[in-house]
This record gives C-alpha cells, structure tokens and sequence, in this order.
C-alpha cells in the first residue's frame, strides 16, 4: 500500500511542478493562484494542500530539491581541473534535462532570480577553493577568470534551455566543457608568464 501512495504522491507532485512550470511561461510565480494551478491539473484545492502550504512554498520545495541534487554531485565529483569536472557538469546538463519543464520556468522571464544564485554560490563554493592550487600566483585574477566561465555556463545552459535545443545532454556537456577547460588554459598560460 505504501508503495502506490508514494508512487501517486510523486505522481501528484508531477503534475503539479508541470502545471506551475507552464503556467511560469506566461506570469511570475507571485501571479499565480491555486486556482489557477490546480484548474490547470485537473485536481482538488484539497489535494494540493496535502502537498504544499501555497504557490511560494511550491516552488521553494522544488527548488529545494534540485539544489540538493546540485550538492550531491559536488561530492560525488569534486570539481577541480581533472575529470571529474566533466562527469559533474554531465550530470548537471542531465538533472536539467530531466527537469526541463520547470528548469526552463525558473531561468525564464517569470522565473526566480533567486534560484540562479543559489546555483552559483553553490558550485562557486566547491570550484574556487579546489582551483587555488593550481594558479598560485593568480589568486587576485582567478575569482574574474572563475567568473567568465561560470556565467559563460549560464548563458549557454539559458540558451540550450529556452531556445528548447535539440542537443543532448551529453553534447552539451562536452561543449561546455571543452570552452571551460580551454578558458582555464588559456588563465593558466596567463598567469605562469
């Protein structure tokens, strides 16, 4: 019995987090009524309350959740200069993809600022830290180097997600890749002069 109620309330909250992420498309979260989302998803004010205290709570939960996705493949692949800065950004570009639908919302028009600098203080956290030992003698210059490829990243993920691209996952991280490993380079090539 356990397992169907898991399986409906993941169900439930499919709907839901799909229902909010099109709604998303055409207003700001603050806009957004639960009316208007659980009209959209053909179920009870009643059921949505089971879930979620109101449309804010909503989406902090979702957020909540694929940040923590985020923390978990940082410690499942330190990011530094080595290859596990690859399978990290792999799985990043697969996390999205999964989450296409309410990832695309959230960087959108209507989306949640907010949610975009989680993201960064997070990977920003883990990366300059592990990238210190291998530009000594660039510690000043690194956090602008740091920063041209992580917003760099952004606006590529934000192109491949709003332009709806046909790309994999897998091409898009070894594109992304390929450009922030050849930026570092280039740092790196920079600072031992």
């Amino acid at each position: 019995m356990k397992n169907n109620l898991d399986r409906r309330v993941r169900k439930t909250r499919a709907q839901l987090r799909s229902g909010l992420a099109k709604l998303m498309q055409e207003k700001s979260v603050n806009e957004i009524t639960v009316k208007e989302l659980v009209e959209e998803v053909d179920i009870n004010r009643s059921t949505f309350y089971l879930h979620y205290t109101d449309i804010r709570n909503m989406l902090e939960v979702i957020e909540l959740e694929l940040l923590e996705e985020i923390e978990s493949l940082i410690q499942a692949h330190p990011i530094g200069l080595n290859e596990n800065t690859f399978l990290f950004i792999k799985d990043i570009f697969f996390i999205l993809d999964n989450n296409k639908d309410i990832c695309t919302a959230l960087i959108g028009p209507n989306g949640d600022t907010a949610f975009i600098y989680k993201i960064e203080d997070i990977i920003s956290r883990n990366s300059i830290e592990a990238l210190k030992p291998f530009f000594p003698t660039a510690l000043d210059d690194l956090k602008y180097s740091y920063d041209f490829c992580l917003n760099g990243c952004f606006g590529l993920v934000k192109s491949w997600l709003l332009k709806n691209g046909s790309e994999t996952p897998e091409h898009m991280a070894k594109l992304t890749y390929h450009m922030v490993m050849n930026s570092m380079q280039s740092f790196y090539n920079k600072s031992a002069l």
